[in-house]
């Protein structure tokens, strides 16, 4: 999980966890909202998202290394 991607996400956690409790979303759309924010922050701490690997996405930038040639 790339560095941009974390970033997103912890926002939209930030954003959806400000709405649940300032009372804009409530009810069912709360909780469910509250749950992706949750999970949206997990997964950025721990940088993996079993999603991407189902759908092979990769959000890492790659660098090459020092050849040794």
């Amino acid at each position: 999980m790339g560095i941009a991607d974390r970033v997103i996400r912890i926002l939209i956690a930030v954003i959806l966890v400000s709405l649940y409790f300032s009372g804009t979303i409530s009810g069912i759309l709360g909780v469910l909202g509250l749950a992706v924010a949750i999970i949206f922050a997990l997964t950025s701490m721990v940088s993996f998202c079993p999603l991407y690997v189902l759908f092979g996405i990769n959000t890492c930038s790659t660098t090459k290394g020092v050849n040794n040639n």
